[in-house]
């Protein structure tokens, strides 16, 4: 989760999805990767904001959980998950959105914009949703009321 100074969220838009769906940037670690390193590593692949621009200020208590709904099971990532745990981190964007480059070198995003947290939940593909809104309680106290 990567707030503004407004303590707005970045959200973007998946070239891959036919619906108006936006989600915060996410992505897996490679072997062996530290969780803090690997977000650090997404974020950049995804919206080419480099790491001397992103300060860390939590880490979510534990692993945050989602599965895929039936109808996606075995047609996405090769069919080989159900859905994905993951470590998610709440960070100060450092920088301006003229450094924000979603041009990288494997797209992922045709859009993006930063949104109040409460609004994170309707954003998301459904399946995510209840992912989400842990996400937004785990970071609660770092957030606006």
């Amino acid at each position: 989760m990567l707030l503004n100074a407004e303590d707005k969220v970045f959200v973007a838009q998946r070239i891959d999805n036919a619906i108006d769906a936006w989600q915060m940037p996410q992505g897996g670690l490679d072997p062996g990767e530290d969780p803090q390193a690997g977000a650090l590593r997404e974020l950049e692949e995804e919206t080419g904001i480099p790491p001397h621009l992103v300060e860390i200020i939590a880490k979510a208590p534990e692993e945050l959980l989602y599965d895929l709904p039936p109808e996606l099971m075995g047609k996405v990532w090769g069919g080989k998950y159900r859905g994905q745990s993951q470590h998610w981190f709440v960070a100060r964007f450092l920088g301006t959105d003229a450094d924000v480059n979603l041009e990288t070198a494997e797209p992922e995003f045709l859009a993006w914009k930063w949104v109040e947290a409460r609004e994170l939940v309707d954003l998301i593909v459904p399946f995510k949703r209840k992912l989400y809104a842990d996400v937004v309680a785990a970071f609660e106290d770092h957030l606006p009321r």
